[in-house]
């Protein structure tokens, strides 16, 4: 194997702090003074988002306002209220942490057909969204992973992802900018903290949009997203090795729009990139035990499933509706069985030719190892340095 290194565009928000700061002075929404704001966060992976949430917190303070935070994240967490409280900690969001209570519940109140909003948000005076745009991992359209579809799914707890997913990918596609509108009409969203990143995972842009824009720049940051997404540096494997999973890393545990898979039934795969045999190697701490996604490999390690926590795993599962994503892979005991088995399915091709890939995650494409086949392919490429050769499992 040899190790390489991806170079990215390295565009990136350099301040912060301050960037969030002149968002939100020009954006045209103010809080009343004692009026109870809650700050709805629930993504995971966002980067800088401790203090993107730190930012926000102040300016509802600046205005006398009385900030409080809300996981909004459906029914991750094992679709209870303290499982969302820990998840927010572990992405940085607590009390100490951002200055301000964190109020967990999934109780909601219904605003109309599949429409549904957390009620402590609800009853407050006003709700500000903090959320990354990005491409989704089970469908693509004009609203994906962002601002909307935090309103319609993230706010509506497990009642409404239960509500959208079980129509699967027409209720992500269709219903859910529906409900999302919907709920900006009737709700009491204030505004949104978008954010885009770059292929590094690094923060690339933060937008503060008012709620009678978020439709319109939700649809334009998605294609600043899509252009930004990071790629394997070919179409074509034999092997992807990929060395963690997880629920912190994708919602499917590995990005599809990476792997190039989706296992959605009805539902046609990916064109790019064709890949024969995925194997994971270990299941994140940060995921809690939900393996969610590892349904997408074809071999998994006995690490993995003994970090499995089979109730959580499943809560996603039913919870997307996409089973084929929950199933278990073929376990093998050791990283090098896994491997074996997996160019047993290569058994045809000279082990010279044989174009193998192995990856952290699918957040992480800028260190990586390839085989012989592939560094030849990609040998003068500008974008690639080959650092040059090493063992099959070298840290990355």
């Amino acid at each position: 194997m040899f190790k390489i290194r991806q170079r990215f565009p390295a565009n990136k928000l350099e301040h912060i702090e301050a960037a969030v700061r002149t968002e939100l002075a020009g954006c045209g929404v103010s809080i009343k003074p004692g009026a109870r704001v809650a700050i709805a966060v629930g993504s995971r992976g966002i980067a800088n988002l401790q203090l993107i949430v730190l930012e926000v917190v102040a300016w509802v303070r600046q205005q006398r306002g009385e900030p409080f935070v809300v996981p909004a994240m459906g029914s991750h967490g094992g679709a209870t209220a303290e499982g969302q409280r820990c998840l927010l900690e572990t992405y940085g969001i607590a009390e100490t942490k951002v200055g301000a209570p964190i109020v967990s519940s999934m109780e909601v109140v219904e605003l109309g057909p599949d429409a549904f909003m957390d009620k402590t948000a609800h009853d407050a005076d006003g709700t500000i969204l903090i959320n990354r745009i990005k491409p989704h991992t089970s469908f693509h359209g004009p609203h994906e992973s962002g601002l909307m579809k935090m309103i319609a799914i993230g706010l509506g707890k497990r009642s409404g992802a239960v509500a959208i997913h079980r129509r699967g990918v027409e209720g992500l596609r269709e219903l859910m900018p529906r409900v999302a509108r919907r709920i900006l009409e009737r709700g009491n969203i204030l505004l949104g903290i978008a954010i885009v990143e770059n292929a590094c995972d690094e923060t690339l842009v933060v937008r503060a949009v008012p709620a009678s824009k978020i439709p319109e720049q939700d649809k334009l940051l998605l294609e600043l997203a899509r252009a930004n997404m990071p790629c394997l540096p070919v179409p074509n494997l034999d092997v992807l090795i990929v060395d963690e999973i997880g629920k912190d890393i994708s919602g499917t545990g590995l990005d599809t729009n990476v792997v190039g898979r989706l296992r959605i039934a009805g539902q046609p795969e990916p064109s790019s990139p064709k890949i024969n045999m995925i194997v994971i190697r270990d299941l994140s701490d940060a995921s809690n035990g939900s393996a969610y996604g590892m349904g997408l490999a074809d071999i998994t390690t006995r690490r993995v499933f003994q970090k499995i926590d089979w109730k959580a795993t499943y809560e996603n599962v039913f919870a997307s509706g996409f089973f084929e994503r929950g199933k278990l892979p073929v376990v093998a005991d050791t990283d090098d069985q896994a491997l074996e088995w997996a160019l047993r399915a290569c058994e045809a091709i000279k082990p010279e030719e044989v174009r193998i890939v192995r990856i952290k995650n699918t957040l992480r494409l800028d260190s990586l190892l390839v085989s012989e086949a592939v560094r030849k392919e990609i040998a003068g490429r500008e974008t690639i340095d080959v650092i040059g050769p090493v063992a099959i499992w070298e840290p990355l």
